[in-house]
């Protein structure tokens, strides 16, 4: 077999790179090992940057976001009995988030590229990436029983944190930042309308607690716990009682109802650099990860590839090898400042494990001067909808 790029992975980044490629005539081939099912099923993020929707909708996958998707303009802080809103669209120049679950943006996007019929294969097995230093890099997998190999002119390292891209570069070649987190997130979703009309960041006592949605019908909320948590201790009252504890007000209710889905997310940071090796490039997951405080993990994927996608363009076009050169510089501005400000949303709102009195002190002064003041304020609301320069 022969591509021009081959991409491993077919989550949000593989997906997206396919299609920016695509329209712009240059080749691709999008291997995954998990099943077609299973990928546009798995619950992951939903909350879309102003910038991630203008791509999509630019990239001709916008029409059913467009329709479904829910704009907002604001979300709340709540701490010591009250709930503030940061107005983010009128701090942000007007720019503004939208609920599109991750799920949704990969079945739109699997079904836009098999209605062109480019080609994307479901569970591939024994991935390897090869010769990646050289100006014919293959990968070697499996399919329907069948040994194959796909040689192309660059390889897209779109497999997420535990793919095998990553790990085939050699030793040595990458720096790696890290740090991991004293606890998780417990999260639901449950067959109820919001209790809200955007999302609430709760910091309590007893934990931070997220109220926030995927539809008008179905309500994903959280509650900090022990990253090793387990969920079998957590039948749904207990969840319930703890969401009701935490996102508490006087004159207002927590809708409850069935509890859909439940499990434990652990929470870290991560990044190496450089992003690339050869002619490998990684994007996406495979290169980051963010706590999901912030709403950045999809976000930065997407920007990931859409700075690839542009530095393809370029080469295929005119040969110029600058803007690949430039790729992994390009990302790591926009990555370290998703990583900074997803750590300091992190930091604000949750309890300190251990329970120290210092922190929690200064806990609520930083939350109190984000909502009091416009600057503060500003650099929250602009942060979260996405900058548009960095």
């Amino acid at each position: 077999m022969r591509t021009q790029v081959g991409i491993v992975g077919a989550g949000p980044a593989g997906l997206t790179l396919g299609l920016l490629l695509q329209r712009a005539g240059i080749e691709t081939v999008v291997l995954e090992d998990r099943s077609r099912e299973h990928v546009e099923h798995r619950i992951r993020a939903g909350v879309l940057e102003q910038g991630t929707v203008d791509l999509l909708t630019a990239a001709g996958v916008g029409e059913r976001m467009a329709r479904e998707g829910l704009v907002h303009h604001g979300i709340s802080l709540q701490f010591a009995g009250e709930r503030h809103r940061v107005p983010l669209s009128e701090l942000s120049g007007g720019r503004s988030i939208v609920i599109y679950g991750q799920t949704e943006v990969v079945k739109d996007l699997i079904h836009d590229r098999l209605d062109v019929g480019a080609p994307l294969l479901f569970e591939v097995d024994d991935v390897e990436v090869r010769d990646i230093d050289s100006e014919r890099p293959r990968i070697a997998f499996r399919h329907e029983g069948e040994s194959r190999e796909l040689e192309c002119d660059v390889i897209a390292g779109c497999d997420g944190f535990h793919g095998v891209c990553r790990s085939s570069i050699p030793a040595g070649v990458l720096s790696t930042f890290a740090r991991d987190y004293p606890y998780g997130w417990l999260g639901i979703l449950a067959a109820v309308a919001p209790s809200s009309d955007e999302l609430v960041y709760a910091h309590h006592e007893r934990g931070f607690a997220l109220l926030s949605l995927r539809s008008l019908e179905l309500s994903r909320l959280y509650v900090q716990c022990r990253p090793d948590e387990d969920v079998d201790e957590w039948p749904d009252g207990r969840i319930w009682e703890e969401l009701q504890m935490r996102l508490g007000l006087d004159g207002w209710t927590l809708a409850e109802g069935p509890v859909l889905e439940k499990g434990v997310t652990g929470m870290r940071s991560f990044v190496v650099e450089p992003m690339r090796y050869g002619r490998l490039f990684l994007a996406g997951d495979a290169a980051h990860i963010v706590p999901p405080t912030g709403a950045k993990g999809l976000n930065l994927a997407l920007h990931d590839v859409r700075i690839l996608a542009e530095a393809l363009v370029e080469w295929y076009g005119t040969g110029s090898t600058a803007l690949l050169d430039c790729y992994s510089d390009a990302c790591l501005r926009r990555i370290w400042r998703a990583e900074h400000f997803s750590w300091w949303m992190t930091s604000m709102l949750h309890r300190p494990e251990p329970d120290d009195p210092f922190d929690l002190r200064l806990q609520l002064s930083q939350l109190r001067y984000v909502t009091t003041s416009d600057a503060a304020a500003r650099m929250l609301a602009e942060n979260y909808v996405g900058l548009e320069v960095v």
